[in-house]
């Protein structure tokens, strides 16, 4: 069975508890739970331990595991939380359909600056694309990214209209989980204002950041302009022993 195999089922067992699915905040057993999604009970460890080190889940000795009631206490926000730092899966409203709409899509010559974020020569080519992220058809957030052609050469138009790093992680085996992020509040502008539906004096969020694979290598930059409504952040920092 594919290695990722308990990524799959952790981002399952996350959109169930974000949806309510279990009842009395408690989940499921691992054997259970291993029955239930057929995979092995390495598998199932792996994914439950992935959630508690995110502090969705704590578990209680004796007792069992049970949902972090913090976690599900603001519904509509960011969540990086170490696993999967893709847009997809770390923005969530319980009950709202989540769409892309791809603006645009090309190759271009990568600038100095773009080139020394990810590690490249200056003269290397790279994609650049455009997607507006929609909730149940309400814009809340633009995103520009800049990805290295040698990381995905066959990159496609309708790979980008669904989670990016989620394909990534699929059909590569390859995981996105760390990045460096710089978040700001500024006014916004025409594209802002058109695009996300905002008034002249209303501003927006701002998130820039490079985005790393699990071996170091840079992925993408990204800059992500949101709808100030939306602009609520949420992570969890795991101190250790």
């Amino acid at each position: 069975m594919a290695n990722y195999v308990y990524r799959t089922v952790m981002r399952d067992i996350k959109q169930n508890i974000l949806n309510n699915k279990y009842e009395g905040m408690r989940i499921p057993n691992e054997r259970s739970l291993a029955k239930y999604y057929d995979v092995s009970r390495s598998s199932m460890k792996r994914a439950l331990e992935l959630l508690a080190q995110q502090g969705i889940v704590f578990k209680k000795r004796g007792s069992g595991t049970f949902i972090n009631p913090l976690y599900l206490r603001n519904q509509a926000m960011f969540r990086y939380d170490g696993s999967n730092l893709g847009i997809t899966d770390s923005f969530k409203v319980p009950g709202k359909k989540q769409q892309i709409k791809l603006l645009n899509f090309h190759v271009v010559k990568a600038t100095r600056e773009i080139a020394e974020d990810l590690f490249l020569n200056e003269n290397d080519f790279v994609y650049k694309f455009k997607r507006l992220r929609l909730l149940d058809e309400q814009p809340f957030l633009i995103e520009t990214g800049y990805l290295p052609i040698k990381i995905m050469p066959e990159l496609k138009p309708e790979t980008l209209q669904s989670s990016l790093f989620n394909y990534l992680e699929d059909e590569q085996s390859k995981t996105v989980t760390k990045s460096f992020l710089n978040i700001t509040v500024e006014p916004s502008n025409e594209e802002d204002q058109e695009q996300l539906v905002l008034k002249i004096n209303e501003p927006v969020g701002v998130m820039e950041g490079i985005f790393f694979l699990d071996d170091g290598t840079p992925f993408e930059v990204s800059n992500m302009r949101v709808h100030y409504q939306y602009m609520n952040f949420n992570t969890f920092v795991n101190l250790g022993k």
